[in-house]
């Protein structure tokens, strides 16, 4: 039995779920257009971070929009137990960025100044060594120092994304898998059709949420979403007792106790396989920082293709020429998630991208068609 919605979103992964979940909490009647298990989603291969350090850099909105985001997570990660049932595991112990050199803690020292110049609100603080030695004890001779924020923060990214699946289907949106979409037309009237091999559907409203494939969607309702996708690979240890009460950017130690690793990025568009050597380098650099991490045995690594638009920062944009169409890219799916799903949904409801969106729309890129909106 065929039937409309006030939203479809195309793309399941933790940005479409997240607004999905949104729409639903706001008794809008919401489809979610999936490729299901087969979806090569950077949700399931993610490093889990709720990361507010450095973020924004160059991009004063973009720094203010994970600010608030990261703030929010508290407020998100209750909802979704309430109803759900499922801890996340949210924790919020700030995080480290280490440097292994003097030239890499001047870096974090630039950074730290630039933000705090185009006054963004989380504040960056700087150790030396042996600050950082009172605090950590275990990090390594080479171990220059490094920076801290105290609004860094992890989950368990794999919980999360069940929740929001199990959250939406309670508050009725219809997800549907095996469905990717395949063609989106407007309808004379207002709306769009959608044509899936499922079948065809029709909705007030579409949100374009799936991932890299976002680019050649977008060109059919009149939007931009310009996408340059890399590889990230990740290791993960055994399980251990208690190793990490703080938060490294590239080294967590989950709530089931096993050790993340993850600190690379290729250019890489389709390929995820994991490579040795891209590996070695990861685990050296991480022996490195706490040495006592050669102990532990490797027990699985994987790969992921990361969501990311030309120049690093998210896309929300609505289209002019398809009233009705939006688009959402962004690489900070798990950090951005309460904003996803407490502010980007209601706009969409309500059919229009309000000021705290417009500095996120394609019109950035050189390339932008005429067709969004101003």
């Amino acid at each position: 039995m065929r039937r409309d919605y006030d939203v479809a979103v195309i793309g399941g992964g933790l940005l479409g779920s997240a607004i999905a979940w949104g729409l639903g909490r706001l008794d809008a009647r919401v489809c979610v257009l999936d490729e299901g298990d087969i979806a090569r989603r950077a949700s399931r291969a993610n490093f889990a971070l709720v990361w507010v350090q450095g973020k924004g850099l160059g991009f004063p909105a973009y720094a203010d929009w994970t600010v608030e985001g990261a703030g929010r997570w508290p407020e998100l990660a209750e909802a979704l137990r309430y109803q759900t049932g499922l801890d996340l595991c949210y924790e919020r112990p700030g995080g480290f960025h280490m440097a292994l050199s003097e030239r890499e803690m001047e870096a974090r020292a630039a950074v730290a100044s630039r933000m705090a110049a185009q006054g963004a609100a989380a504040g960056i603080e700087l150790l030396g060594r042996d600050e950082l030695r009172r605090l950590m004890p275990q990090i390594g001779p080479d171990v220059v120092g490094a920076s801290y924020c105290p609004m860094d923060g992890h989950v368990n990214s794999l919980r999360t994304f069940r929740a929001f699946h199990e959250g939406m289907r309670g508050l009725g949106v219809d997800y549907r898998a095996e469905a990717p979409v395949e063609a989106i037309e407007a309808r004379p009237g207002g709306g769009f059709e959608l044509r899936t091999p499922a079948g065809e559907m029709g909705a007030a409203r579409v949100v374009l949420a799936a991932g890299n494939a976002n680019e050649r969607l977008a060109r059919q309702v009149g939007l931009h979403a310009p996408m340059l996708p890399t590889r990230g690979q990740i290791i993960v240890t055994e399980r251990t007792g208690r190793f990490l009460d703080h938060l490294v950017m590239t080294i967590r130690q989950t709530d089931e106790g096993s050790i993340m690793i993850g600190d690379s990025k290729e250019e890489v568009l389709e390929d995820a396989e994991t490579t040795l050597r891209v590996g070695a380098v990861i685990a050296d650099r991480a022996r490195r920082i706490f040495p006592a991490l050669a102990r532990l045995n490797v027990v699985r690594t994987w790969s992921g293709i990361r969501v990311m638009t030309r120049d690093g920062f998210p896309i929300y944009d609505e289209s002019t020429s398809h009233p009705g169409a939006f688009v959402a890219c962004c690489h900070s799916g798990v950090t951005l998630a309460a904003q996803h799903a407490f502010v980007l949904a209601p706009m969409i409801l309500a059919g229009r991208l309000d000021a705290r969106a417009a500095p996120f729309s394609a019109r950035r890129f050189a390339d932008a068609p005429a067709t969004l909106a101003a």
